[in-house]
């Protein structure tokens, strides 16, 4: 049995994925996308927060973001919703919306370089969440 190492699983996630630059992610977000914060709340607490952004944590994403869970949020309305993911860095919110594609979320995507890209990117940092 061959097993697959962490670069390649993200090598792999990253290969079906239209990843979003901060700007683009911005601009994603202003024509409807959802954008969810995956990170912990230690991290939100040091890093920081993206205003608007919903707060999603990455144990809770699947259940949250799939139409057919009884445990969806009231935006999960089917498999066509526009969803941007982040995390700090960019790593764990490929394999997660990498994880929503295999739920049938073909939309979902993530921002590259994650909140410490939007936050180099100068855009707006420091508001409260949506939980």
């Amino acid at each position: 049995m061959s097993h697959l190492t962490i670069d390649e699983m993200l090598a792999n996630a990253r290969a079906r994925l239209t990843r979003l630059e901060p700007v683009s992610a911005q601009h994603a977000v202003a024509a409807g996308a959802l954008f969810v914060d995956i990170r912990p709340d230690w991290q939100r607490s040091s890093e920081g927060s993206i205003p608007g952004a919903m707060l999603i944590e990455r144990n809770h994403l699947e259940w949250r973001l799939d139409p057919t869970s009884d445990a969806r949020i009231e935006q999960a309305v089917d498999h066509d919703v526009a969803v941007v993911i982040f995390c700090s860095e960019g790593y764990t919110s490929s394999l997660a919306a990498a994880s929503l594609q295999d739920l049938g979320l073909h939309r979902a995507t993530d921002l590259v370089g994650g909140f410490q890209a939007w936050k180099a990117a100068g855009l707006p940092t420091g508001g409260p969440p949506r939980v």
